[in-house]
């Protein structure tokens, strides 16, 4: 899966079942979830799976593209985390509790 910045490459049907129980349970909203696909960093773990998280330069990016008027949903998307498999799939989601260790 192929992310553009600016235009959603990422729907809901691309999460597992477990993904979209744990947005639900997480209050985690669709929107966010795009956002965070569109302008996270991506991250390898070494087992096969990308970890996506927003960074300081993907917050800037987001505010360059859309203005100030959307930092209220970045505030929410600041701490959100997924997990997609190889073949793209959003494994899980989450909210960051603790700092990401940088390769």
């Amino acid at each position: 899966m192929v992310h553009a910045r600016g235009k959603s490459m990422h729907q809901l049907s691309d999460c597992t079942h477990h993904a979209r129980v744990r947005m639900q349970q997480r209050g985690i909203a669709p929107s966010a979830l795009e956002l965070l696909m569109d302008y996270g960093r991506a991250s390898h773990d070494h087992h096969g799976r990308v970890l996506v998280h927003m960074d300081a330069n993907s917050r800037r990016s987001v505010l360059r593209d859309y203005g100030a008027g959307v930092s209220k949903v970045l505030d929410r998307v600041r701490g959100l985390y997924a997990v997609m498999g190889k073949d793209g799939v959003v494994i899980t989601v989450g909210h960051r509790y603790r700092r990401m260790r940088r390769e």
